[in-house]
């Protein structure tokens, strides 16, 4: 079997964290028990480009039990954890390419390893597969039967690609799910970014002007932890719905630039470049803290900060500290890439149940209907959403009213209104 990890000799410890995180994902074992028995996914071979973490060694597993072939690549080159891509190889036979801090070069010789084995349905964080697959594999699109998308970013891309005629297989929008962006984005995105700020950087967020560039799913989530912590939350926004959105939810809104000079920690959630570029860090505070919780780490202009300092140090782990000509020193956490993946493990295993039991339930949906979707990002199923949402309740032990007869009848008539 061939594989590129790390080193074996941690696969003892990923897998108890492996375990660990699975018994906050009911959800996805129980995915994971019925696909062990009814095999959806026999005889099929799956590539797998997501984050290589302990939720998403549970999310290959219940994968395996479905029957697929799992090959399994990095997403990001600074969100794999090592003991668990040592675990998944050496106690599951599950052939990982992934390394913690991996170089570009490998990053795309990864992806390239992964497509040797030649998949027949994809699973992206990014859209990277799918666009080396497009770019420079495209002897193999024929091969492929279809495909699921995890993140805003990547359903962008693959929107764009849709849009010019040239995606040649269809994709499931798993991140478009409500039992996705509602949770994952918001809840998800909002403490595990928190966490990877503080693991960085040990402040206290107490009195602190914390600036959210984008208000997204992902971006509320951000904003209404750091404001819980005792922040005072500032967002730049450029959709006029969004920004008026944060105003009525109590957070100041106005222009970066403006935003810039007031701002002690400023965080990336939008899914575009340069959202924080030369004219912002020409006017930032002594001391100000830049990070990114965006896909890519393109959302922060590196090369523009680069060419302002005079110098540059790791002070801390995980913190790049650059200081201007004019004496100023600005803080980059993680180099720029996700501050929730780079500096600490993620989104809590609870949350990515639901995500995960998406990406689970959409690959046996096109597993058994791929051949007959047409070429275009489509949305997961609303049953599915839904099965999953009431799975989720279930493991809550939380119960539910149902409609009466009379009310289903009320609601699907148009002729009864005011008596």
């Amino acid at each position: 079997m061939d594989y590129d990890v790390k080193d074996l000799a941690l696969a003892d410890e990923g897998k108890l964290a492996i375990e660990w995180a699975g018994r906050q994902m009911p959800v996805v074992q129980s995915i994971a028990e019925r696909f062990g028995k009814e095999k959806p996914l026999a005889g099929l071979r799956l590539g797998a480009c997501l984050h290589v973490t302990t939720e998403t060694a549970n999310l290959v597993l219940a994968l395996k039990a479905g029957g697929a072939e799992v090959l399994l690549c990095a997403s990001n080159p600074l969100s794999t954890q090592d003991d668990v891509a040592a675990s998944l190889v050496k106690h599951y036979e599950i052939p990982v390419f992934a390394l913690k801090g991996e170089d570009n070069d490998t990053y795309y010789r990864h992806l390239n390893a992964l497509l040797d084995g030649r998949p027949q349905l994809t699973m992206d964080d990014g859209a990277d597969l799918v666009s080396v697959l497009h770019s420079e594999r495209q002897q193999q699109l024929s091969e492929v039967v279809a495909g699921t998308e995890e993140t805003t970013t990547g359903v962008i891309r693959l929107r764009s690609m849709a849009e010019g005629g040239v995606l040649k297989y269809p994709i499931i929008a798993v991140n478009d799910a409500d039992t996705k962006h509602f949770f994952d984005n918001r809840y998800g995105t909002g403490q595990s970014t928190i966490d990877g700020v503080l693991r960085a950087t040990n402040i206290l967020l107490a009195g602190k002007t914390v600036v959210v560039c984008g208000y997204g799913w992902c971006g509320k989530g951000v904003a209404m932890r750091a404001d819980g912590m005792g922040a005072s939350v500032v967002v730049t926004e450029v959709d006029p719905l969004r920004a008026l959105e944060a105003a009525m939810d109590g957070y100041r809104v106005m222009k970066g630039v403006d935003a810039a000079r007031m701002g002690d920690l400023f965080v990336t959630l939008t899914g575009d470049l340069g959202v924080l570029r030369r004219e912002h860090f020409e006017v930032m505070k002594d001391g100000a803290i830049v990070a990114n919780s965006g896909h890519f780490n393109v959302e922060i202009d590196i090369p523009a900060l680069e060419s302002l300092a005079v110098s540059q140090r790791t002070i801390r782990r995980y913190i790049r500290e650059y200081t201007l000509a004019d004496g100023r020193r600005l803080c980059l956490l993680g180099e720029g890439r996700l501050i929730n993946l780079a500096a600490a493990e993620g989104h809590p295993p609870s949350v990515m149940d639901m995500s995960f039991a998406n990406q689970a339930l959409c690959s046996e949906y096109v597993a058994q209907h791929g051949q007959s979707l047409t070429n275009t990002v489509h949305p997961v199923p609303a049953e599915i959403d839904k099965e999953i949402a009431r799975l989720k309740l279930a493991t809550m032990e939380i119960e539910i009213d149902t409609l009466t007869p009379e009310q289903e009848t009320y609601l699907n008539s148009w002729e009864m209104g005011t008596t």
